[in-house]
């Protein structure tokens, strides 16, 4: 028998599964003698107030034990000779599209135009410690995506489009702890993740699909508004429907397709600075006490979102216990992002503070019609290089003295290793920007005391928050609006935040593309 008991108790309580056994014993009125086995099903910390909580959700066995496996596998036939489809990015989006091809009887042909994922570390500790971005291999290409190496925070709001407990079953059946199952905050940490993602490569492959890595798609094959295939650079062919899952930072797919005069639009994103404090101070503003996070806690997480005149500054990505990452994926550009490590042990926590942005408010950047925020976003990354010195060292500001208009005398401490310039951001920075972030920054520091302080560093520029461009397609099909056979898909199309929202959308992709390809064939 099963019995399922919800649990408020301490996280002193909850770090001791004998106590957590008797509290839900005695909740649920079963002698503690009788049962055989518990299992978490939920977990969440409640720090509103003073005093913490943990929620817990257990199911109580007397008389079974619970499953061996304690998620739901994904049975992978053989599709080597299946009729097949092409994936272009090997992110979340086109890794869980190939997965669901092989599901649906299609054998997928992945290309990437970056490394493996374990190459790919060569090339990022290159721009790390020579200030060398490679065009291919960096943070935001190769096996993975920019979710391989940016926390794997696999928390989404985006419910409704599509199976998210499906998504991370599926990460489990590939090596992650099944602890994501149960957090409400699942994460699986930066250091974890490419093996994950190596073994859904090898399920791809031995499920008859193929991948292939240095290989960036050029060009789509397109007859009478029809995909027919992609040239790459390989100078090799590849015949096939397409889905597009290149990433938000493809912007040689977003140039391609606009001289294809393929339907695109401007699309909104937010722009700001990355913000580094003491992993103990946030631990200390989030759980009310000075002990911060003590023996029993996680470090801290936040989220933030105000309004600034008309438009919204909110945190993004919030990496607790984490480290800032050189993010730039070409030459003349500097751009910050954040990870953590499964543990969160770092002794900085960072996040992204974002200023919404939308196309008419830079009308100077009108003449660029639907590339318009993309070509502001590549101007405001070669302003934040040329600040930080024409290398991968990033502009920096203290972030009491950038509300204060000061440029900062000396800097703290970074976890940011290719290094931080002082630089008054206001100089550069456009002011529909700065001004909305020094008022955001400001409200914040009145609701959570001690944020706003010396001892926090803002770094420039956090532009990649999403795509700039969307490729437009039909909401029923998932196909472009115009051409057959083009399943725009995931952050790069416009579609999704995230990797789990990308994923999801990966999946749908799929879905769409398999009951157009299978039923031409049965047909």
């Amino acid at each position: 028998m099963q019995k399922d008991i919800d649990l408020r108790i301490s996280p002193k309580e909850a770090s001791d599964i004998n106590i957590v056994k008797n509290l839900a014993s005695s909740k649920a009125g079963v002698k503690i003698s009788d049962i055989t086995d518990l299992q978490i099903l939920k977990r969440s910390i409640d720090a509103r107030q003073k005093l913490i909580f943990i929620n817990l959700r257990v199911r109580l066995y007397t008389g079974e034990q619970q499953p061996e496996i304690s998620y739901m596998s994904t049975h992978y036939p053989d599709v080597s000779l299946a009729p097949q489809a092409i994936v272009v990015g090997a992110g979340p989006g086109g890794l869980f599209a190939a997965l669901r091809l092989i599901e649906l009887g299609v054998r997928p042909i992945v290309v990437e135009r970056g490394k493996d994922v374990r190459e790919r570390k060569r090339d990022m500790a290159a721009i790390n410690r020579e200030h060398i971005v490679n065009d291919e291999s960096n943070y935001c290409f190769g096996e993975g995506g920019a979710g391989a190496y940016s926390d794997g925070k696999l928390y989404t709001r985006s419910k409704k489009r599509g199976d998210v407990d499906k998504i991370l079953n599926v990460f489990c059946q590939h090596g992650a702890i099944t602890d994501i199952l149960v957090d409400a905050h699942p994460h699986i940490g930066t250091d974890r993740l490419p093996a994950i993602i190596q073994r859904m490569r090898e399920r791809i492959i031995e499920s008859g699909g193929e991948v292939h890595f240095n290989t960036r798609m050029d060009e789509l094959i397109i007859e009478n508004n029809e995909v027919k295939g992609i040239l790459t650079n390989t100078g090799k062919t590849f015949e096939g429907y397409v889905i597009l899952a290149t990433g938000h930072s493809a912007r040689d797919v977003y140039y391609m397709l606009h001289d294809k005069k393929i339907k695109l639009e401007a699309k909104g994103l937010a722009v700001g600075v990355r913000v580094e404090h003491p992993a103990h101070l946030i631990d200390q503003i989030q759980y009310h006490t000075e002990e911060g996070r003590g023996e029993y806690l996680p470090a801290a997480e936040y989220s933030f979102v105000v309004q600034s005149g008309d438009r919204g500054v909110y945190s993004f990505c919030m990496c607790p216990g984490g480290i800032i990452v050189a993010a730039a994926s070409g030459q003349r550009q500097l751009v910050v992002n954040g990870m953590s490590p499964a543990s969160r042990g770092s002794k900085w926590s960072n996040s992204g503070i974002v200023v919404e942005i939308h196309p008419e408010d830079f009308p100077e950047y009108a003449k660029y019609n639907e590339l318009a925020l993309l070509k502001f976003q590549e101007d405001i990354e070669e302003k934040a290089w040329i600040a930080g010195g024409q290398r991968q060292t990033a502009p920096a500001q203290r972030l009491y003295d950038f509300v204060n208009h000061k440029k900062s005398k000396d800097l703290p401490v970074t976890s940011y290793t290719p290094g931080i310039v002082s630089s008054d951001l206001h100089e550069w920075l456009p002011p529909f920007i700065s001004k909305r972030l020094k008022d955001g920054l400001q409200q914040i520091g009145r609701k959570y005391q001690g944020f706003l302080t010396n001892q926090a560093v803002l770094l420039a520029v956090e532009s990649r928050t999403s795509s700039p461009v969307r490729v437009l397609r039909d909401k029923e099909t998932m196909q472009h609006v115009e051409i057959k056979g083009l399943f725009p898909c995931g952050e790069g199309a416009g579609y999704a935040g995230g990797i789990v929202s990308a994923a999801m959308d990966g999946e749908r992709c799929a879905e769409a593309l398999a009951k157009v390809l299978l039923s031409v064939r049965t047909d």
